[in-house]
């Protein structure tokens, strides 16, 4: 018998309430109760809030995400990462690219 060990993403869960786009969801993991906001900054303005780590997401030239932290408390970076990742995966943003900053070209 041979076994095969799969490498999947693990499971997040969305909150999108009525008055936001898809793209502007948070992200919850149910394990750390770690939560990331996603801001569409084509349709909103993005306002960092003080003590929480941010991620900017581009892919192409018409989608720029920010996503920031709910209450951070020592999460592991990867983790963030991790949930940015499975969320443009979700949107079918394939060609994402995930930045510390805030790109250039959007600045």
């Amino acid at each position: 018998m041979q076994v095969t060990k799969a490498n999947c993403m693990s499971n997040y869960l969305i909150s999108i309430s009525k008055n936001e786009t898809s793209s502007d969801g948070v992200i919850h993991d149910p394990k750390s109760k770690l939560k990331v906001k996603a801001f569409d900054l084509l349709r909103a303005r993005f306002k960092p809030s003080q003590g929480e780590v941010r991620f900017f997401v581009t892919a192409g030239d018409e989608t720029t995400l920010a996503f920031e932290t709910q209450g951070y408390n020592k999460h592991r970076q990867l983790l963030v990462l991790q949930m940015i990742s499975w969320y443009c995966i979700y949107l079918g943003l394939i060609e994402a690219q995930i930045h510390s900053s805030l790109p250039v070209h959007f600045s």
